[in-house]
């Protein structure tokens, strides 16, 4: 039982953690942007999503407005965190319990 504990707590630090991430990393490139700086590359953004990091990224993005006219990222963005959410349920079926 405590095994199912650790593995919650440590699947819910790595959420946390990509997500902040991801928050910190958006607001930053916007920044940037607006300062004519260095720019954190799509490519990187993008992977930062696909770490888990899609939710609050397109959360961030819309409310900062930044790369809102990007279909790469307005519907990318989304479609990675369907495709994460699928590989879960379908991957780890009888491990049902880590996410309840």
């Amino acid at each position: 039982m405590d095994t199912i504990i650790y593995i919650r707590f440590a699947l819910l630090a790595y959420l946390v953690i990509m997500n902040i991430t991801a928050v910190i990393v958006t607001v930053h490139d916007k920044r940037a942007a607006k300062k004519s700086k260095w720019r954190v590359p799509e490519r990187t953004l993008l992977l930062i999503a696909t770490l888990s990091g899609c939710i609050a990224m397109y959360f961030t993005m819309k409310l900062i407005r930044h790369k809102t006219k990007h279909p790469k990222f307005m519907i990318g963005i989304p479609l990675i965190f369907i495709a994460e959410a699928a590989a879960a349920y379908f991957l780890f079926p009888y491990y049902s319990f880590i996410f309840v």
